[in-house]
């Protein structure tokens, strides 16, 4: 099962999850990577297994 967003090509660090993430909601890609890392860093927020899911789940770039 794919969601329907794109990991981007162009706007990456590791995969493109985050930069589709925010091209798709157009949110500012630098700012969500920091707010995912202040999440991520938090006990109550499993960061790395939501980034890992949506790797799989969404489709690979156009």
């Amino acid at each position: 099962m794919k969601i329907d967003i794109h990991r981007s090509k162009d706007d990456k660090l590791l995969a493109g999850v985050i930069g589709g993430l925010s091209d798709h909601f157009e949110w500012n890609s630098t700012l969500v990577r920091v707010l995912f890392v202040i999440l991520a860093i938090t006990p109550m927020f499993p960061g790395i297994i939501i980034y890992l899911v949506l790797w799989i789940l969404m489709k690979d770039p156009e």
